[in-house]
């Protein structure tokens, strides 16, 4: 078929390749006498000749192609998606293939339309990307259903559909997007209905909620749901539903309102409407010969089927899993409000108070049967942190990404990050840490005496204690540790030899105000509460880990207590592992494995490159001598004006920020801990470089360009 748009009901199975599977199915219930609003497909030719004609084709790739898809963690796929994304936004559709698509979607006059994504190899019977590609309803006149076209076209680059893709072997680069235009049905209520329960092959289940499907999808609307026998559509269970909200429709889209009295305490269906729903189901399965995941809508009593897929099985192996964990850090924004109250009203305080209470506990006093039970008990303690941390701190963090993807869909800027720039300043953790560091720094710079005294290994009684302060306060897993705290003081030095570092100014405050002020009424109210979520979520983003790492650093000083009676037992404890120490504390005999981990007998070698393409992170360019850090203690050795060069960064590092010139990281992203302090201070900084801390070397001369994401090797530091 040569058209590149077409009423569905003209597309059959053998045009999948096409259409996609979503407007092939649609063609293929309409054929058989199923009750489905009027549609168009849009072949995947449009959106062919979209990226070739306007040179999208090799931004993609090249935005693709700056680090292996293997080596990415999920704030680079995001990344990576943000920056294809925005080239679609900011990329209108030729005039000559506008025409051609108006010509074929005039015959939606000005009803309002769904427009959803098709993309060729989804939803079939072993690929489902339910919910991977974006769909927009209550779309109304054909210049708005084009620009939303051009929206689903580049869902087909969001994180999520990059990542399923790879996950399947699917050809990422050869990847295109077909989609459907579909009349809206404004349904009383709505819902899906699975002819075969995945988890039990006998049953048939339905979710159904008031309102439009929106809310049931998202997450946001709690769906009644029924249990029938698959084979007779008896109903084996009805399990009710928090009936409180529904989405509505509006003239820009949809809102969530809250639901009548009335049908608060009534299932959204009738007996004799689950009957319906699941013969439809049925009828579903008998034109596709499988089971199908079927949405529907009741519009006047009469039932119409909206989309039809194939059920997929769930997640198996561990790779699965994580993508299932991956895909669901994208929450809903009530979602996300909820998150928020959990993490700052239920387990910060919580984190706080655990770690002040071991604090207060004296390890010296503890009989080596009870520390051995105290360092289990901390361990357990950490390792129960650490899964809040991956379940709700992580997903609320993800409240960055919501206001970003709506920042960037209504103002479609320029530079897809212009948007961080409404989130920094203010509360952080970190940057609190640095003003005290920056305070004490300040002292030594006004009593040139001291820095002779530190480096002797002595200071004033009272800034003594103010360093015991911090160290107590901020020091995190360091708190802990003297050798840290020496290190600390050689850097108060390094701070004092150059002018205060202060966080750039970059006007945050009169930045949000200029995006609210594009708002008015309940809109605005609506995009200040996404805005001041996107700021807590974004300060979290650093500060949960500094939180954390007080808990770590709990178990630490269990351990090293543990280690130093070990010692004075004449054991060697350098290379004792941690779940070791508790049982050899408990037997006078025990004597531990001495393991070593035994690397490759083959040293890694890397090609000496000159240039480096990494991911843009911090705007500038700064040239210096590169400190690379391979182990905790060579922080301590940071020298001002140095190039930061490190795997990974942790917010329990980023003390080193501040005399930094520029930053360069593995890990790469722009919301991951060494970005994020990288802006507040103006560092330009460059990450998702792989092996970088490998192949750049201490000394090297490095440039650092935060603008391009480039990090250039000037001169080896064995050439100095």
């Amino acid at each position: 078929m040569k058209d590149i748009a077409v009423p569905v009901e003209r597309i059959g199975d053998e045009d999948g390749t096409l259409f996609g599977g979503k407007a092939s199915s649609l063609g293929a219930m309409v054929q058989r006498g199923l009750k489905v609003p009027t549609a168009v497909g849009i072949s995947a030719h449009a959106y062919d000749r979209y990226v070739d004609s306007t040179g999208l084709r090799g931004k993609i790739l090249l935005e693709l192609n700056r680090k292996s898809f293997e080596e990415m963690r999920w704030e680079e796929m995001w990344d990576a998606s943000v920056r294809i994304m925005s080239i679609f936004s900011t990329t209108p559709i030729p005039r000559d293939l506008k025409a051609d698509l108006e010509k074929n979607l005039s015959m939606m006059g000005e009803k309002e339309v769904a427009v959803r994504s098709s993309a060729i190899g989804e939803d079939t019977a072993t690929t489902s990307f339910a919910g991977i590609h974006e769909s927009y309803v209550n779309v109304r006149g054909v210049e708005s259903i084009l620009d939303h076209v051009r929206k689903v076209w580049a869902s087909l680059w969001s994180d999520g559909a990059i990542l399923y893709r790879k996950e399947l072997d699917l050809d990422i680069e050869t990847s295109t997007m077909a989609v459907v235009v579909q009349e809206m049905v404004f349904g009383e209520k709505s819902g899906v209905v699975f002819g075969i329960n995945p988890n039990q092959a006998d049953q048939t289940v339905i979710e159904a909620v008031y309102g439009l499907n929106q809310g049931l999808v998202d997450g946001t609307v709690e769906p009644d749901r029924w249990i029938l026998d698959r084979n007779t559509g008896s109903v084996l269970a009805h399990q009710s539903a928090r009936r409180d909200k529904i989405v509505l429709p509006t003239e820009s889209g949809t809102e969530l309102a809250a639901l009548s009295s009335e049908k608060t305490s009534t299932p959204p269906l009738k007996k004799e409407e689950v009957a319906q729903v699941y013969r439809l189901a049925m009828e579903a399965e008998a034109v596709f010969g499988h089971p199908q995941d079927v949405e529907w809508t009741f519009r006047r009593d009469e039932l119409y089927l909206l989309q039809s897929r194939p059920i997929t099985t769930g997640p198996k192996s561990d790779s699965d899993k994580n993508k299932v964990w991956y895909l669901s850090l994208k929450r809903s924004f009530e979602n996300l409000k909820d998150l928020r109250k959990r993490v700052e009203d239920e387990h910060i305080p919580k984190m706080i108070r655990e770690a002040q209470r071991l604090d207060k506990m004296s390890l010296s006093d503890l009989s080596d049967e009870d520390l051995a039970s105290e360092i289990e008990r901390r361990g357990k303690i950490l390792d129960k942190w650490h899964d809040v941390y991956w379940d709700e701190f992580i997903p609320f963090a993800h409240g960055v990404r919501l206001f970003g993807q709506v920042y960037n869909d209504l103002l479609n800027p320029e530079d897809p990050y212009e948007f961080v720039d409404l989130l920094g300043g203010g509360e952080m953790l970190s940057l609190e840490r640095n003003r005290r560091l920056e305070e004490m720094a300040d002292e030594i710079r006004k009593s040139p005496n001291l820095t002779s005294k530190i480096k002797s290994g002595d200071l004033t009684p009272p800034l003594e204690e103010e360093l015991d302060d911090f160290m107590s306060r901020f020091g995190g897993k360091y708190s802990r540790d003297p050798q840290s705290k020496e290190g600390m003081k050689k850097l108060l030095v390094e701070m004092a030899l150059r002018p205060p570092k202060e966080v750039w100014a970059r006007s945050s405050d009169q930045r949000r105000e200029d995006f609210l002020s594009r708002f008015q009424g309940e809109k605005r109210d609506r995009m200040e509460e996404l805005l001041e979520l996107a700021v807590v979520s974004y300060r979290l983003r650093d500060d949960d880990n500094i939180h954390l790492g007080k808990l770590d650093a709990q178990l630490a000083a269990s351990l090293n207590e543990g280690r130093s009676r070990l010692e004075r037992r004449g054991l060697s404890v350098e290379n004792i592992p941690r779940n070791e120490i508790a049982p050899a504390l408990r037997d006078p005999d025990y004597r531990p494995r001495q393991e070593i981990e035994k690397g490759s007998s083959e040293p890694k070698t890397f090609v000496r490159a000159r240039q480096l393409v990494g991911q843009p992170a911090g705007p500038g360019v700064a040239t210096g001598k590169a400190r690379v850090i391979k182990e905790e203690a060579d922080l301590f050795q940071f020298k001002s004006g140095e190039v930061l060069v490190v795997d990974a960064i942790d917010p329990n590092m980023t003390f080193v920020v501040p005399i930094a010139s520029g930053i360069v990281e593995r890990r790469g992203g722009m919301l991951i801990h060494g970005s994020i302090i990288a802006r507040e201070y103006g560092v330009p900084c460059v990450t998702g470089i792989s092996d970088a801390s490998d192949i750049i070397q201490t000394e090297d001369i490095v440039t650092v360009d935060g603008f391009l994401g480039i990090v250039t090797i000037e001169r080896p530091a064995k050439e100095l």
